[in-house]
C-alpha cells in the first residue's frame, strides 16, 4: 500500500496559537538519567541518520518517541515544538502537507505532552489538547467509534494501533485507548493465524488489504505495549486483556521468524522480501515484556537473535538497511521508522539490563 497515494499538496495549515519558541530551560531534575555507561556509538549514528531524514507526521512522532524513550529530553522538546508549530486548524499535529492522515498525527502526542510538562509551555499543552479533541470529537470513525486511518476513504489500518491509543492513554483517556484497541482488533485480527491484516474497508465491508503485513503487526504490538504501560492500576482487567493481546501478536509473528533473525515483509509469504524492521519491533516488545515480567525467559534468546540481526544491518553512516522502505514501503530500503525502532529496541534492552 503506497502511503504517498495519500499525499496531496492542499493543506490549509493553521498556526499554533500561543506557542512559545523559548520557554523555561529544563532543569536536571527533568531529564531522565541515562548513564554514560550505556552510550552506544551505533545508536548515536542511527539517531543522527534519523534526524537527517525528511519526516511526515507519523515519522516525526515515531522519531520523537524513540528519543523520549532513549532519554534525551532536550531533543524531545525541540521535536515536540516542531510538531505543534505544524498543527492544522482541526488539531492534527506535525502536518507538513495533507496526506489525509487521521491517526498518524497522534504519534506526536506523547512527546508533546512530555515537553509541555517539563517546560511549562502553554502552547505545547494547547497542542496536545487540540490533538486529543480531534480524536474524541472530530476524527472520522466507524459506526462503533473505531478511528479511520485516513480521511478520504473509510478505512481502518493496523498502523493506527501505534498512532492513536498510546496518546489517548497518556492523555488521560485509557478508556478510549482500550475502545480503539478492541475496535482495531475486531476488524483486523485473524484468530487462526494470530496475526493482524493490514486494512479494513468500511464501505466495502471487506478487507482493503488482507495481507499480514509484518511492520503492521509490529505497529500493533508496540502500540499496545505503550498503552499497557500508561494504563492505571484501576484498570487491572483491561491491562490483563491488553497483555494477552500483545503476547498473541508476538507469538503469531514468532511462528514466522527466519533462521537469520528476520521476517518477510508479509510474514506468512516467503515470496515477499526479507525486511529488518519487524525484528526490531518484536525485540523491543519482548524486552519491554521481559522487564515487566509478562514474558518468560524463553523469549530472551529470540529477542537477542533479532537484535543481533538488526544491528548487523546498520551501515557506517548509521542507516538501518533493508527495513520496509520509505516513501512507498513496498521494497527494502531505509525509513525514519526503521531508525526509530532501532533506538527503541536498544532503549528497551538497556532498561531491561539495568534492572
Amino acid at each position: 500500500m503506497e502511503r504517498r497515494d495519500f499525499i496531496k499538496n492542499t493543506l490549509a495549515c493553521g498556526g499554533a496559537a500561543g506557542l512559545s519558541l523559548g520557554g523555561p530551560k529544563l532543569g536536571a531534575e527533568d531529564r531522565p538519567a541515562v548513564s554514560t555507561a550505556w552510550f552506544d556509538p551505533l545508536v548515536d549514528k542511527a539517531r543522527i541518520a534519523m534526524l537527517s531524514m525528511q519526516r511526515m507526521a507519523w515519522e516525526q512522532g515515531t522519531a520523537a518517541q524513540a528519543i523520549l524513550e532513549w532519554g534525551d529530553s532536550d531533543l524531545v522538546v525541540l521535536m515536540a515544538k516542531e510538531a505543534v508549530l505544524r498543527i492544522t486548524e482541526d488539531g492534527r499535529l506535525g502536518q507538513i502537507n495533507d496526506n489525509h492522515g487521521v491517526t498518524d498525527p497522534g504519534s506526536n502526542g506523547e512527546a508533546v505532552l512530555f515537553a509541555a510538562k517539563v517546560t511549562g509551555d502553554p502552547g505545547l499543552k494547547a497542542g496536545a489538547d487540540r490533538m486529543l479533541d480531534y480524536f474524541l470529537n472530530k476524527a472520522p470513525k466507524t459506526k462503533d467509534g473505531t478511528l479511520y486511518h485516513i480521511d478520504d476513504r473509510p478505512q481502518v489500518w493496523i498502523d493506527s494501533m501505534y498512532m492513536a491509543p498510546p496518546f489517548l492513554a497518556v492523555a488521560g483517556r485509557p478508556d478510549e485507548a482500550m475502545k480503539q484497541i478492541e475496535g482495531f482488533r475486531r476488524l483486523l485480527w485473524n484468530e487462526e493465524k494470530k496475526l493482524f491484516s493490514h486494512i479494513w474497508d468500511d464501505a466495502k465491508q471487506d478487507f482493503g488489504r488482507k495481507a499480514f503485513w509484518g511492520v503492521g503487526n509490529g505497529w500493533a504490538a508496540a502500540g499496545m505495549t505503550r498503552v499497557l504501560k500508561a494504563m492505571p492500576v484501576s484498570m487491572a482487567a483491561e491491562k490483563m486483556q491488553v497483555a494477552s493481546y500483545i503476547k498473541d501478536t508476538v507469538d503469531g509473528c514468532l511462528e514466522w521468524l527466519r533462521p537469520d533473525g528476520f521476517f518477510h515483509d508479509v510474514v506468512d509469504d516467503p515470496k515477499s522480501f526479507v525486511e529488518t524492521n519487524l525484528a526490531q519491533i518484536m525485540a523491543y516488545t519482548i524486552y519491554r515484556g521481559l522487564k515487566d515480567g509478562r514474558f518468560d525467559a524463553s523469549y530472551t534468546t529470540r529477542a537477542d537473535k533479532m537484535r543481533d540481526a538488526a544491528r548487523s544491518k546498520v551501515d557506517r553512516l548509521g542507516l538501518v538497511r533493508d527495513v520496509c522502505g520509505s516513501p512507498t514501503f513496498e521494497a527494502p530500503g531505509t525509513a525514519t521508522e526503521g531508525q526509530a525502532f532501532f533506538i527503541l529496541m536498544e532503549a528497551a534492552r538497556r532498561d531491561l539490563m539495568k534492572q
